[in-house]
């Protein structure tokens, strides 16, 4: 087994812009490779636009019709849409190994995005009925999650300065009329790069600090 400093190790991988598809299999073949020395890691990428439609996702959630291509996938959640300007963060990890459940990962995510907001004057909150975080009823980061054999796929994603139109096109995350926002909207005028050098920081930091928990008997 490996030991507890190299369990606490996270590795980051900056992608850039990259096709939701090439991504999308490259995380399934890392999983199925992975073993338990392995790593985890933390994906930060941006997608060309794509919509995108969870495992028990309904199709009349599309509500119009565009040039933009719907993906199904194998995470949860129903239909939502990435594009340019949008920070998209993908989480491989081992939850047996991190002693993590995945409810408690979904806090961590929130919570870090939230803290992220309120950095930037921004006050934010999540939903238990509806996983991600919003800011005056309006979505401005949304989670969606696979685990198999304890293992995670997929993630979170970011709106930051984006073209929100696409949005509208859909019923996000399956809710109908459900307004979205982006950090630009809210007065903020970092750019994503930053943005996400800050979340990525934050993320990594919070999962160190539950194997430190872990390690010397503190209840998570």
């Amino acid at each position: 087994m490996p030991s507890f400093t190299e369990t606490q190790k996270i590795k980051i991988k900056q992608l850039g812009l990259q096709d939701y598809q090439n991504v999308w299999q490259a995380m399934q073949d890392f999983t199925n490779d992975r073993n338990e020395d392995t790593l985890d890691e933390l994906w930060v990428v941006e997608h060309p636009s794509v919509f995108t439609l969870g495992r028990n996702g309904k199709a009349e959630h599309i509500l119009q019709n565009s040039n933009i291509p719907v993906i199904k996938v194998d995470r949860g959640g129903q239909v939502t849409y990435h594009g340019p300007g949008q920070i998209v963060i993908y989480f491989l990890l081992d939850l047996h190994r991190r002693k993590l459940g995945i409810r408690r990962l979904v806090t961590l995510i929130e919570d870090c995005i939230i803290e992220l907001l309120a950095h930037y004057n921004i006050t934010a909150n999540s939903d238990p009925k509806a996983p991600g975080v919003y800011v005056d009823r309006k979505k401005i980061a949304a989670l969606g999650l696979r685990v198999s054999k304890g293992r995670t796929t997929h993630g979170l994603s970011l709106n930051v300065d984006m073209n929100l139109k696409p949005f509208s096109y859909i019923n996000p995350c399956g809710y109908s009329g459900l307004e979205i926002t982006q950090t630009k909207n809210l007065g903020v005028e970092q750019d994503m790069t930053t943005i996400a050098i800050k979340l990525q920081s934050m993320l990594e930091t919070q999962l160190k600090q539950l194997v430190k928990n872990s390690t010397s008997g503190q209840n998570l």
